[in-house]
């Protein structure tokens, strides 16, 4: 089956399937299987101390993303949506296929993510679609740097105004966010992790899924949980200074979509139908990074 919305936008696949995209309700392999991965990403990641991962979408902005990355101090691990071509890489960093055993059809960041105390000792992670300032990105890697093991950085995010007061609905964002082992072990033994829906995590006490099930069972009420309930440490990062590189529909009424929301979404075309890398590179003040990318990309 396709989907089309208009003859300006290339029809895509709609996969019915949401097991590569980080979400317990249809994961239906044995655990085991995602130790025996994460064996595979240890041995990718050997050496390498401060890994920042880079899920690439569309190239360019990956290229852009991993050159970032490199100016704060981090190695660029790309991910590799099984969508899209394998990108082209700066010297340095490292291609990692996740998907490797798995072969699904779709694959999120939030599938490694979730498993970071099986094969590294820290672990940084953004969004595909989110571009930072320098100085801004350089105050976020500092954090990233000083992190105890045991303690995570995310930013918060209550919902806006609406929900201010309504607490189930408030989460961690995976927007921008590192991981430390101590802290993704912790998050895996109580049930309240990365992946949706949280209650249904194989660790989430029979006694509490009547009670996880009333949050949001999006990405990220996990990891609030896990603050508020499982005694965890989360360094937020503020926001509002991110929501001028974030390059989502958020807010943007004439945003061209080629598919629904969800697992299936296309963002890798729809990024680039709607921003110019080019505009919003300049906008930050990075876009002689992005010509050092183009430049070094091989």
């Amino acid at each position: 089956m396709f989907l089309s919305r208009s003859k300006d936008v290339p029809s895509i696949p709609v996969f019915n399937s949401n097991t590569g995209a980080g979400d317990w309700a249809s994961f239906d392999r044995p655990i085991d299987t995602l130790f025996e991965a994460a064996e595979d990403w240890k041995q990718e990641l050997k050496g390498v101390e401060k890994p920042w991962l880079c899920w690439n979408v569309s190239e360019r902005w990956t290229l852009l993303q991993q050159r970032l990355v490199q100016e704060v101090g981090w190695t660029p691990v790309v991910g590799l949506d099984p969508r899209y071509p394998k990108p082209k890489l700066l010297p340095g960093a490292i291609a990692v296929d996740f998907n490797k055993r798995f072969n699904f059809p779709i694959m999120y960041f939030h599938f490694p993510v979730e498993l970071v105390f099986r094969f590294t000792d820290r672990f940084a992670f953004w969004h595909s679609d989110l571009l930072v300032r320098l100085p801004k990105l350089q105050e976020i890697a500092g954090i990233f740097d000083n992190l105890k093991d045991g303690e995570m950085a995310a930013v918060r995010d209550n919902g806006g105004r609406r929900y201010m007061f309504t607490p189930k609905r408030h989460r961690y964002f995976e927007l921008v966010g590192c991981t430390t082992r101590g802290a993704s072990e912790s998050q895996w033994k109580n049930g309240a992790g990365w992946w949706r829906p949280f209650f249904m995590h194989p660790n989430c006490p029979p006694g509490e899924r009547e009670k996880r099930s009333q949050y949001v069972g999006d990405h990220g009420f996990g990891i609030m949980y896990w603050k508020r309930y499982c005694g965890g440490h989360v360094k937020e990062i503020p926001i509002r200074p991110l929501v001028e590189g974030h390059c989502t529909s958020i807010n943007r009424p004439d945003y061209k979509r080629v598919s629904q929301e969800g697992p299936a979404r296309n963002m890798g075309i729809e990024i680039d139908l709607n921003y110019s890398i080019e505009e919003v590179a300049a906008r930050l003040g990075i876009g002689q990074l992005l010509v050092e990318a183009t430049t070094l990309a091989r």
